[in-house]
């Protein structure tokens, strides 16, 4: 890398400043190399903190990007950073302001709503513990206890989008189908619109499994990643999630958020 084109992105906030930094990582993911690196700041409460970030990021020739509620801070932000030529991205205000013009209310303005140990908070921990316990078809017998209960061939990324929606709110159970193994009667009394299936292309997941295979230390030509044994399992997992009455994805290709979206959209609508 260029070390010319090197830089810094400050994350401020006046709470942890997890918000702006999701969303500068999000956008570095749009351009073929990282060319910046990140540099937190949070729990800022005062005028001088905002100007001292701000001689900071003129003199690394960097920029800011913020979450501030505070009028004050916002508008210290604002001054400073053209006095200096330091470029800045407001995060929340435009979201807020839109609110406030659309629905004619007024903010709270308290720092850290995001992460308020609420209601919301102890039911999606709630929901990561289920999702944990149930995993790969352990204690089948909370089934009737999920929200969503996720069913396929293995490397369908059952668990990734568990533990993705149980973060959140959702609880999930995930249910590995495998022609040899007997299928849980607990399956039978979970209501259809919370069942999802997963499906994908067998030479994708022949090939998703043939690293595993490497991972694990066994031999490249084991049944598991066999493609005609994927094949069968396929045949038979799709069998299975027409007779439940799954709502069935093709997640080739998919990203587990892209994926995750898909069944929050069907199991709510």
């Amino acid at each position: 890398m260029n070390e010319q084109n090197e830089g810094w992105v400050y994350v401020c906030s006046d709470s942890v400043g997890e918000t702006a930094e999701a969303v500068a990582r999000a956008t570095f993911r749009q351009f073929q190399r990282e060319q910046a690196k990140i540099k937190r700041v949070g729990n800022v409460r005062t005028e001088g903190e905002i100007v001292a970030l701000l001689a900071e990021a003129a003199a690394s020739r960097g920029f800011v990007a913020y979450t501030l509620v505070q009028p004050e801070l916002r508008e210290a932000m604002r001054t400073e950073s053209l006095r200096l030529g330091v470029r800045t991205v407001d995060i929340m205000g435009p979201m807020i302001q839109a609110y406030v013009d659309t629905f004619n209310d007024a903010p709270k303005r308290v720092p850290g709503l995001l992460h308020v140990l609420d209601d919301e908070y102890f039911r999606r921990v709630e929901a990561i513990e289920f999702a944990v316990r149930c995993d790969d078809g352990r204690e089948p017998e909370s089934m009737r206890a999920a929200d969503i209960v996720i069913l396929g061939v293995s490397r369908t990324s059952k668990t990734p989008l568990s533990i993705y929606l149980a973060h959140k709110g959702y609880k999930v159970a995930n249910l590995p189908l495998v022609p040899e193994a007997r299928l849980p009667d607990e399956l039978r009394r979970v209501p259809p619109g919370r069942l999802i299936g997963l499906t994908m292309e067998a030479e994708a997941i022949a090939k998703i499994r043939q690293e595993r295979l490497k991972v694990v230390g066994l031999p490249f030509g084991a049944l598991y990643a066999d493609p005609a044994r994927v094949a069968a399992e396929l045949r038979y997992a799709n069998d299975v999630m027409r007779n439940y009455g799954c709502h069935i994805i093709d997640v080739s290709n998919r990203a587990i958020e892209e994926t995750a979206g898909l069944i929050m959209d069907y199991i709510n609508r």
